[in-house]
C-alpha cells in the first residue's frame, strides 16, 4: 500500500432531531451499526466494535449480489459524546489491507437537534482499490442516508 496521490475525501454534513448521546450512540453501539453501515441494500453479517481508544472494529458488508467486502479498523479517539476518530481498512480476501481511510464525526447539539459532521480521507490504496476509492462519497452518502432513517425510528 502506497500513501494516496489523490486526495480523496469526504464531507458530510447532517442535522439530525434527536439528543447528541443517542446520535454518538448509534457509531458505536454494533447493533445500531450492523443496520446502517454500508451502501443502500448492503447488508452486515460480521459487525463487530470495541468502541474505545485502541479497540478494534470489524465489518464484513454484503453486496445484493452476495459479494462480501471485508473490512476492519481500529478507534484511534473517543471523546464522547463530542467525537469519534477511526481508522478503517478495506481489506482483499487474504485480510491484507488495500485501502486505508481516516474518519472523524463530530457530534454538536443545540436546541435538542444534532449536527453530526463526517471527514473521511483516504490516506492509502493500493491498484486494486481504485474502484473503492472512486465510490466513496456515494457509499458514506448511502450509509448516513440508512443511519438518518435507523435514527428516526429508534428515536421514537
Amino acid at each position: 500500500m502506497v500513501d494516496n496521490p489523490v486526495r480523496q475525501e469526504v464531507n458530510i454534513t447532517r442535522i439530525f432531531d434527536a439528543p447528541r448521546e443517542l446520535v454518538f450512540r448509534m457509531w458505536t453501539d454494533p447493533v445500531l451499526v450492523e443496520k446502517w453501515w454500508g451502501p443502500k441494500d448492503f447488508k452486515n453479517p460480521v459487525c463487530e466494535l470495541d468502541a474505545r481508544v485502541g479497540g478494534n472494529m470489524r465489518i464484513v458488508m454484503q453486496a445484493p449480489d452476495g459479494l462480501l467486502i471485508p473490512t476492519s479498523g481500529v478507534f484511534t479517539e473517543i471523546v464522547e459524546p463530542e467525537r469519534i476518530v477511526f481508522k478503517n481498512f478495506k481489506e482483499d480476501g487474504d485480510g491484507n489491507a488495500q485501502l486505508e481511510v481516516v474518519n472523524t464525526v463530530t457530534f454538536i447539539e443545540k436546541d435538542g437537534k444534532t449536527t453530526m459532521t463526517l471527514h473521511a480521507l483516504a490516506v492509502r490504496i493500493t491498484p486494486e482499490a481504485c474502484g473503492s476509492i472512486e465510490g466513496m462519497n456515494v457509499g458514506w452518502n448511502q450509509s448516513i442516508d440508512r443511519f438518518a432513517d435507523l435514527l428516526a425510528v429508534v428515536n421514537r
